[in-house]
């Protein structure tokens, strides 16, 4: 059996998830993963989505959109996941259904991330080489995909690689190598923002989700 991990991206005019698009107007709360999407009945979905901000500004966005059937939303300090019973899945119903049409298994969650201005999904299927070689074929026009590694499944994958997008895995990988997280600190958030050639406040808020998913996957 094989893995790979893809990133698909898209540009402003293609609406890919109900969710992503309704929060796309505000910066004060984002879509961190879809942790599930499946059809209930007469062409409505459920979903979990986990959320990163303001959960208020979510609730009144979700309160008044035309395509929620009902919600509620659990969490505090800024996280929260997000369960929502809707009209439409948009084009996360459609990759699904290439999935399920060539037999692939998706390992959820699926994993936002940005990729210089575009937005994207990052997710690990599963099936036969052919078997994905024909999913990617048939993914929808308007949507890029690019391939970020394949190999042989193994059970027992619990490696950062699976755990981390791979630009999280390379901060990761500097922050410990320039001894970030020596006691005491060998590094500070500029010096790894300068190596990077990004803000400290990026490197500071991608390394506490790093740090957020690896306490998590420990704990789980």
């Amino acid at each position: 059996m094989r893995y790979a991990t893809i990133v698909l991206t898209w540009g402003p005019d293609v609406s890919v998830h109900p969710v992503d698009d309704l929060l796309s107007g505000t910066d004060d709360v984002t879509v961190e993963t879809i942790q599930y999407v499946g059809p209930v009945y007469e062409g409505r979905y459920v979903e979990f989505v986990e959320l990163h901000g303001d959960l208020d500004v979510a609730r009144a966005l979700l309160t008044d959109s035309p395509e929620t059937v009902e919600f509620d939303i659990v969490g505090e300090k800024g996280r929260g996941v997000l369960y929502l019973h809707c009209r439409t899945a948009g084009l996360v119903d459609d990759l699904l259904t290439i999935l399920r049409e060539q037999q692939i298994v998706l390992d959820w969650p699926m994993q936002y991330i940005d990729t210089g201005g575009e937005r994207g999904l990052q997710l690990t299927v599963l099936g036969t080489s052919e078997a994905i070689r024909r999913a990617a074929g048939d993914v929808p026009d308007g949507i890029k995909l690019r391939l970020e590694r394949m190999g042989e499944y193994e059970p027992d994958m619990g490696n950062l690689s699976s755990i981390l997008t791979e630009r999280q895995e390379a901060l990761f990988d500097l922050a410990v190598r320039e001894g970030y997280y020596e006691v005491p600190r060998e590094t500070t958030h500029r010096e790894l923002a300068d190596e990077l050639d990004l803000t400290t406040g990026t490197v500071s808020e991608r390394l506490q989700r790093i740090e957020a998913k690896l306490v998590g996957a420990y704990v789980d």
